[in-house]
């Protein structure tokens, strides 16, 4: 007989390999799981990360798949997440939600009761007292791109490969379901010598050949175009054909807000016209992009957020392409993928002819400038935001809550290959608090020296707090900037700025570190804008090597101006 190990070991395994090669395991233990976690120890490289819940171990898988995305020059990103049965599994269920929203691939593994217990229907605990064991399963069903449970000792290999590849190809999560007495079933050792076919599927020829033809007519017919690059482009892996695109045109160009961030997207190159969002853009960014004549569009995704409440107003001549489809005015073009369609229209001959016309000799104004200090002396949301720019560096990984942060961090200039992560769509508070572990973790695993940079607002922390503690058992060096501005400031400036209801309990973030255990740390309070400036200028404070916490004092009034404005719309939107 061939060599054989466990099922639990043989999906570990594949999630270990390359080119997804996993080195991080996220979760909580529960009694329907014990027993498979045990099998991650038995593959060399691969660590569990055990978190304080289920719902932070689903934000920090997200962020782990994210940064794995974003570090690979070949492949995307993925992570994998184990709960157990039911309660584990639905604490989960939002995160993992978020992840399917905004198109982040990673497996959720679910450690199920034994085949026994399910065939006698046995009201075990974390049940619903039925003896109905495929419930939660159902549920998980409309934020899953596949799903299998484990339930047959020769077909299960098979089942978790379909699983994986689904889930990592589609970039939304997948559900496997694993009884705890298929843990140990044997199977073939043999099947892992065979990786995983992860390659999409190719465009037709013949149908590429058509949609080429008719890009260049669109281009050769135009006299001001712009490319817009939204967040699918770096989901799918597709940045580096876009940064070609870019250079081969030198057409302008602007990022979404969901996109910016994106890696070999370069917000200093001399087309960059800006993030564009709608009415809520800089004047500049808004009147060039509105006045193109073409639009080229990468992994469109137009979420109220990341359209200024859905304000966009653009060329009719609009080419929309995608992960999996290709859109040209009223033309739909499925299974044409824009990854290879944009491989196969820089290197065309005819290309070269159709940009004959265009003039690419403009640059656009530097929206960016650093703003003065307040009169007060005191940090504002306004100055924070474009002074960060001056703070970041190559390589730098910069995550903000929903909110103030996520919305400020559009006035901030990202130097070149800085990774953004912002959780737009979805937009769950607490979020970024375990994403932060999830980046940190991947970064360390991939490029020790990278800085992963948190900006969170005081609200937003009392979510998810609890995972700054896993941060320093695993001894992670994030920079955790708290936003003190007394509660939910995006929630008062869509209703109820005085209600109780968008109040917190103050806390005394000081003392978080501390209490959370941390030995080699830093903690500061800032208030003045210019000791937040020396901070950010102090080589000491710039070396990544201690976890840090940096309170930030700022009025609860004050929001950057594009929030307020985005706020008044969310109202309108939510009182019709």
């Amino acid at each position: 007989m061939s060599e054989t190990i466990s099922l639990g070991r043989y999906l570990f395994e594949r999630l270990h390999q390359e080119p997804i090669g996993l080195q991080s395991i996220f979760g909580v233990p529960g009694d329907f799981n014990l027993t498979l976690l045990d099998k991650i120890n038995e593959v060399e490289g691969l660590k569990w990360r055990g978190c304080s819940n289920e719902l932070n171990a689903a934000y920090a898988t997200d962020g782990y798949s994210r940064v794995r995305g974003n570090a690979s020059t070949n492949g995307l990103g993925f992570g994998a997440l184990v709960t157990t049965y039911g309660v584990g599994e639905l604490s989960a269920i939002n995160g993992v939600a978020g992840s399917y929203a905004e198109h982040v691939g990673l497996l959720h593994i679910v450690g199920y009761p034994s085949l026994v217990a399910q065939k006698k229907q046995l009201l075990l605990h974390h049940t619903l007292g039925e003896g109905n064991y495929d419930a939660f399963n159902k549920m998980a069903d409309n934020i899953s791109q596949a799903d299998g449970i484990l339930d047959h000792p020769v077909l299960a290999p098979d089942v978790i490969d379909r699983v994986i590849r689904e889930a990592y190809i589609h970039q939304r999560p997948g559900y496997l379901g694993f009884p705890s007495d298929m843990v140990n079933v044997q199977v073939p050792k043999l099947r892992l010598d065979k990786p995983l076919d992860l390659s999409p599927l190719k465009n037709d020829p013949k149908v590429q050949a058509k949609v080429l033809e008719k890009i260049l007519g669109m281009i050769k017919n135009s006299q001001n175009p712009v490319i817009i690059v939204d967040v699918c482009c770096g989901r799918y892996n597709v940045t580096k054909e876009a940064a070609a695109l870019i250079e081969a045109t030198q057409f302008k160009y602007a990022t979404a807000p969901m996109a910016k961030g994106t890696r070999n997207i370069d917000e200093n190159g001399k087309r960059f016209t800006g993030i564009y969002v709608g009415s809520l853009s800089y004047e500049d960014t808004k009147k060039s992009v509105e006045e193109s004549d073409l639009v080229i569009s990468l992994g469109f995704l137009p979420s109220d957020f990341n359209t200024g409440a859905f304000s966009y107003c653009l060329s009719e001549n609009f080419i929309e392409l995608h992960s999996d489809h290709t859109i040209i005015g009223d033309s739909f073009y499925n299974h044409l993928a824009m990854k290879e369609l944009l491989t196969a229209l820089v290197q065309l001959p005819e290309l070269k002819d159709a940009l004959a016309h265009h003039d690419t000799n403009d640059h656009f104004k530097n929206e960016y400038s650093i703003e003065p200090m307040d009169k007060s002396g005191k940090i504002t949301q306004k100055w924070l935001w474009n002074r960060l720019s001056v703070f970041l560096k190559p390589e730098d990984i910069v995550i903000t809550e929903s909110g103030t942060a996520s919305f400020g961090i559009i006035s901030t200039r990202f130097p070149k290959d800085v990774f953004g992560i912002s959780q737009i769509l979805w937009g769950s508070i607490g979020y970024s608090v375990g994403a932060t572990l999830g980046a940190a973790a991947a970064a360390k695993e991939t490029n020790p020296d990278r800085r992963v940079i948190l900006f969170v607002g005081d609200g937003s922390l009392q979510m998810s707090v609890q995972e700054i503690s896993t941060m320093v058992r695993n001894d992670l060096h994030p920079y955790l900037f708290i936003l003190n501005n007394e509660g939910y400031t995006v929630e008062k400036l869509i209703h109820g700025p005085e209600e109780d209801y968008n109040q917190i309990q103050l806390w005394d973030h000081q003392l978080l570190l501390p209490a959370f255990g941390a030995k080699h740390y830093e903690s500061l309070k800032v208030g003045e804008a210019a000791e937040l400036k020396n901070l950010f200028n102090d080589d000491k404070f710039n070396k990544n090597d201690r976890i840090r916490l940096i309170e930030l004092l700022l009025d609860s009034k004050d929001a950057p101006q594009n929030l307020v404005e985005q706020a008044k719309l969310a109202s309108k939107v939510n009182s019709n």
